[in-house]
């Protein structure tokens, strides 16, 4: 069901409370970059953040940092040994992450790359515990092609914008609908995975490596 404003204060009113960094962070990307909605947000964050907790992960492997709120609730999780390792191709807001990252308790966990992810993510190590990807549509399934290898048995894998606005079922042609649908239609044919898709937000898919 669409949510009402009273319902979202509702649920945010009743669930874990943000912590004030990131609500700090949400006010700066709000303020400081022209495409604000791309951040996690409060409900999506929290629930990044207790799958985090719940895996307990050693090596979690982001695609897409934005200005870096979904990998400071994923950091929320990590082992105390652990790491996340988070790609971005954007310089222009790089500096709002690069910000945030050292004055969070997660600074020595997190190792932020610049750069185009098909060519940084064949050299990270196997052994992956959790990934999310919230980066180019168009590229979901190679990223998810050369991730899952890298995956630990068990390891999971949360796909944002899934629904894709609600396209996805429409008559919508677009390269960004067309390439969302190729990677739902993938993931479900893969004998490896299981997977649910849920309505949160834009969509996400939990993606279990069996």
């Amino acid at each position: 069901m669409d949510l009402t404003k009273d319902l979202e204060l509702y649920i945010e009113q009743n669930s874990e409370d943000e912590p004030e960094i990131l609500a700090q962070l949400r006010r700066e990307t709000y303020q400081k970059t022209t495409q604000p909605h791309m951040i996690s947000g409060y409900l999506q964050g929290r629930i990044l953040s207790i799958i985090s907790k719940i895996i307990n992960p050693n090596l979690i492997v982001e695609v897409g940092t934005f200005t870096g709120y979904s990998t400071l609730c994923l950091a929320e999780g990590l082992n105390k040994n652990g790491k996340i390792i988070t790609i971005d191709k954007n310089l222009e807001t790089s500096y709002i992450p690069e910000k945030y990252f050292r004055q969070s308790q997660f600074s020595n966990l997190i190792n932020y790359k610049i750069g185009e992810a098909i060519e940084i993510l064949p050299n990270i190590e196997d052994g992956i515990d959790l990934v999310f990807l919230d980066a180019d549509k168009e590229s979901y399934s190679d990223y998810i092609n050369i991730l899952l290898p890298k995956l630990k048995k068990g390891g999971i894998v949360l796909a944002d914008n899934i629904l894709w606005k609600g396209k996805v079922v429409g008559d919508a042609k677009d390269k960004k609908t067309e390439a969302i649908r190729k990677f739902n239609k993938m993931i479900k044919l893969n004998d490896s995975v299981e997977v649910v898709i849920l309505p949160i937000r834009d969509g996400i898919s939990i993606i279990r490596k069996k």
